[in-house]
């Protein structure tokens, strides 16, 4: 097989096609996970609690719908400015409380963390540093083995926290099915950045786009929020992410001829409402960008990006958002913008 030929010299570019190996280095931690998997179950919590900001926070939505789907959880999303700014932390006593960030120096999600702790909650850090403060007060630790992520903008270590998490609560459940479904992902990731790597070239019709929204529903909810994190940092267009039954109570009036949405559609059991969102706004002539591994979607779409088949539903967020990567690299390649430093940003954000 000939090598791919880089388009650009950026780490964005790079680390996006890094993903295949990091998730198999990933995935090769899995006796470590199941260790932690064991003391979850010993512990047998009423509910999850995860913290989390930024592109991390768009993980921990999948993960709302990984311990809820598989493993019969309910998940709240953590408010951190309880702990820091208003210093009265919920009780988490009954809770597994999960802080999820690249760095694991947030200092707001950090400070979740002790305060479970202190109230003997089991916690577990998932972060890219094995040293981090969060790796260190947690009890437990999923380390994402993504190596160092120099461009600013997160996409491998993005999407090795949706394996992390995949491979917890998989683990969790005890479902051998689950495991030897993962262990095809490094080659379903292989085959989307092989299928869709004609999105860097293709995102050059949108240069002149200055606002769009994103959609999904179920488990790719969370992948309309980071494709539109994406498109906002990296190009600086106003993204709006929105869930297919959101986007029709009122949103959808913004919607005239031309106007560009992009959106994901696989299959499972939010195809069928995508598909009929999807046909709405085709008559409204909106400008259709489509993530999909499904005929019906792709041929509503003026921009279609297939997926490759045979990924399950659960999984579908870790292919479905490389496309997106790849799209909001072409677009700010496009418009001239700095891949690997967007204006006003910073690798590790401080917040309290």
């Amino acid at each position: 097989m000939t090598a791919r030929k880089p388009v650009t010299d950026s780490h964005l570019e790079r680390e996006i096609f890094e993903q295949p190996e990091v998730l198999e280095r990933l995935l090769a931690r899995r006796d470590h996970v199941a260790a932690i998997a064991d003391d979850i179950r010993k512990a047998s919590p009423a509910y999850v609690v995860i913290a989390a900001r930024g592109t991390s926070d768009h993980a921990a939505i999948y993960g709302k719908y990984l311990f809820g789907s598989l493993a019969g959880l309910p998940v709240a999303l953590a408010t951190p400015s309880l702990s820091t700014l208003y210093g009265k932390p919920p009780r988490f006593e009954r809770a597994l409380v999960i802080g999820v960030s690249q760095s694991g120096r947030s200092t707001d999600v950090g400070q979740v963390l002790s305060d479970a702790a202190a109230q003997g909650a089991l916690t577990l850090a998932i972060t890219n540093d094995d040293t981090s403060p969060m790796a260190v007060t947690a009890r437990h630790h999923i380390g994402l083995s993504a190596g160092q992520e120099l461009s600013l903008a997160a996409t491998k270590t993005y999407t090795g926290q949706l394996v992390a998490l995949a491979m917890l609560v998989a683990s969790v459940t005890g479902e051998d099915a689950l495991l030897k479904e993962l262990d095809r992902l490094p080659a379903h990731v292989s085959e989307t950045l092989r299928l869709c790597a004609e999105a860097i070239f293709r995102a050059e019709r949108y240069t002149f786009m200055e606002h769009c929204v994103t959609l999904g529903r179920g488990y790719n909810y969370a992948t309309a929020f980071e494709v539109a994190l994406k498109i906002k940092e990296l190009t600086y267009v106003v993204a709006q992410p929105y869930s297919s039954a959101d986007f029709r109570h009122g949103p959808i009036a913004v919607v005239e001829e031309g106007f560009p949405v992009l959106a994901v559609v696989t299959g499972g059991a939010a195809r069928d409402d995508m598909l009929q969102l999807l046909a709405k706004l085709k008559e409204r002539n909106a400008e259709l960008v489509v993530i999909s591994d499904q005929n019906e979607a792709l041929a509503l779409a003026r921009t279609p990006f297939r997926l490759p088949a045979g990924v399950p539903e659960w999984l579908s967020p870790v292919v479905s958002v490389i496309p997106g990567q790849l799209f909001a690299m072409g677009l700010a390649l496009a418009k001239g913008h700095d891949l690997d430093s967007p204006r006003g940003l910073n690798k590790i954000t401080i917040t309290y």
